[in-house]
C-alpha cells in the first residue's frame, strides 16, 4: 500500500506541476518582456507610469509577481504584474493535467482526483483576471469594515488592468513570523483570536471566503498611526461564494460538533455529501480524531499523541480520502483547503484552536441562522421571538465562555501559589 501511495504521490505531484503551479515559481519576470499596457485611452509602458520602480519583486509566484513602486504623485504603491505566458499556458496545463489524472485513475482505479482538473477549470480563469481580484477586495473590505483590526489595501482602479493591479503598499510581517511579531510587541493569542473572527465572520455570516490564507498573504503590523495591531489581507484572487443551503448545513454542523450533538453531527455531514463516511469527514474538518469528536472538541486540547494519530491515519485512509473529496461539493474543497492553512498558522503560532476560538465560531453560527429565519419570515411576533431567542443564546455562550475564563483565573492562582510553596523566600 505504501509503494502504492508513493507512486500515487509521484502521479500527483507531476499533475500539480502541469496545472502550472510551478511554471514561474523559480524564475523573475522581466519586465521587458511584459511590454506596453493601456491606463484608460493611454499606453505605456510599466516604468513610464512610475517616478521609481523597483525591479527586484517583493514575491514571485506562479501566476504573478509583485514590486514595490512611486507614482508621481508621490504614493507608495504594490504592483502585481501578471506573467505574459501565462494566460496562453493555461488552457495546455488544465489539458495536459487532465491527461495525467485520467493516467492515474487508469493506474489507481481508486484514487480519484478529476475533481481536481475540474477546480482548475473554474477557478484559473478567474485567478487571472486581477480586476475580478480588485473587485474581491473591495468587497470584503465593505463586508468586514466593522472589524478595526483589518486592513485590505485600496485599489487604484485608474492604474489597473486584468493583468496589472496597482494597490496600496502596507508592510508587515507574515502572520506566522513569531519572532517578527515578538520584536514589534504584538501578541500572537490576539492574531489568532482575530484571524478566527475574521474567518468564522466569512464563512458562517457571509458565504464569501479568502481560500488562500498562507502566510504570505497574511501579514501583521502595528498600524503607523494609530499603533494598533492589524492584519492586512492579501491576494484576493481566490474567493469561494458559499450557497445559502450549503452554509446553513455548514452552520449546524459546526454547531452540532461543538457542542457534542452526535445525531445532527451525522445528519448535517451526510446533508453535506459525505454519505456513511461521515466519521472522517468530521475528522478531516476539525483535524482531531472520531474519539476526540465523540468527548466533545472543545473539551480536550489536542495532544502530540493525537497529532501522530492523525497523521498516521491519513495515510491508510487515502483511499477512502480520496472517494470522500469526490462526493462532497465543491464549495467544501476550498473550505478543507482553508482551514487546512489556517491550522498551519495556529500550529506556527503554538495557538490550536481552543475552546474560546470554538465559542467564537459558534457565536457566528447562531447569528447566521437566526438572520436567516428572520429572513424568512414577515410576522412581527414570529421576528422578535427569534431575536430573543438569538440573545439568549448568545447570551448563554458568553456566560459558559465567562465560567472558562474564572475556572482559568482559579488554575493560575492556584499554581502562583504552588509555586509560592514550592520556591524558598528571597532573604
Amino acid at each position: 500500500m505504501a509503494r502504492r501511495a508513493l507512486k500515487l504521490a509521484s502521479w500527483t505531484s507531476m499533475a500539480l506541476a502541469a496545472s502550472g503551479v510551478y511554471l514561474y515559481s523559480n524564475k523573475y519576470l522581466d519586465l521587458n518582456d511584459f511590454g506596453a499596457v493601456r491606463v484608460g485611452r493611454a499606453v505605456a509602458t510599466i516604468h513610464d507610469l512610475f517616478m521609481s520602480f523597483d525591479d527586484t519583486p517583493l514575491g514571485a509566484a506562479s501566476l504573478a509577481q509583485v514590486h514595490k513602486a512611486v507614482l508621481h504623485d508621490g504614493r507608495t504603491v504594490a504592483v502585481k504584474v501578471q506573467h505574459p505566458k501565462v494566460q496562453a499556458q493555461s488552457s495546455k496545463d488544465i489539458l495536459l493535467m487532465e491527461v495525467l489524472v485520467l493516467a492515474v485513475k487508469q493506474l489507481f482505479p481508486e484514487f480519484e482526483f478529476m475533481w481536481l482538473v475540474d477546480e482548475a477549470k473554474k477557478n484559473l480563469p478567474l485567478e487571472l483576471d486581477f480586476l475580478n481580484e480588485g473587485r474581491n477586495a473591495e468587497k470584503v473590505a465593505q463586508m468586514l469594515k466593522h472589524f478595526d483590526f483589518l486592513k485590505v489595501p485600496q485599489i487604484y482602479w485608474e492604474l489597473s488592468t486584468k493583468r496589472v493591479l496597482l494597490m496600496e503598499f502596507v508592510d508587515g510581517g507574515q502572520v506566522n513570523d513569531r519572532d517578527y511579531m515578538e520584536r514589534n510587541n504584538i501578541d500572537v493569542n490576539e492574531i489568532s483570536r482575530h484571524l478566527g473572527k475574521m474567518y468564522s465572520e466569512m464563512i458562517f455570516v457571509n458565504g464569501f471566503v479568502h481560500c488562500d490564507p498562507h502566510p504570505g498573504n497574511v501579514l501583521v503590523r502595528k498600524c503607523p498611526g494609530t499603533g494598533k495591531v492589524e492584519i492586512v489581507l492579501l491576494d484576493h484572487g481566490l474567493y469561494q461564494v458559499l450557497t445559502e443551503e450549503f452554509r446553513l448545513d455548514y452552520c449546524h454542523l459546526w454547531q452540532s460538533l461543538i457542542w457534542t450533538d452526535m445525531k445532527n453531527v451525522k445528519k448535517y455531514s451526510q446533508r453535506l455529501g459525505a454519505g456513511d463516511l461521515y466519521p472522517l469527514f468530521t475528522c478531516m474538518l476539525t483535524a482531531r480524531s472520531w474519539d476526540s469528536v465523540n468527548r466533545g472538541i472543545g473539551q480536550t486540547p489536542v495532544t502530540a499523541t493525537e497529532d501522530s494519530e492523525i497523521r498516521n491515519n491519513a495515510a491508510n485512509y487515502l483511499p477512502q480520502i480520496s472517494h470522500l473529496l469526490n462526493l462532497v461539493p465543491r464549495q467544501m474543497l476550498l473550505i478543507f483547503k482553508t482551514n487546512d492553512l489556517l491550522r498551519g498558522i495556529e500550529a506556527a503560532l503554538g495557538t490550536r484552536a481552543s475552546a474560546t476560538s470554538f465559542l467564537n465560531m459558534s457565536r457566528c453560527c447562531v447569528k447566521a441562522l437566526a438572520a436567516h429565519k428572520k429572513k424568512n419570515t414577515r410576522s412581527f411576533f414570529r421576528r422578535t421571538q427569534i431575536s430573543f431567542s438569538e440573545a439568549f443564546n448568545l447570551w448563554q455562550i458568553n456566560l459558559h465562555e465567562l465560567v472558562l475564563r474564572v475556572k482559568g483565573l482559579r488554575l493560575a492562582s492556584w499554581v502562583l501559589a504552588l509555586l509560592c510553596w514550592l520556591l524558598p523566600a528571597p532573604h
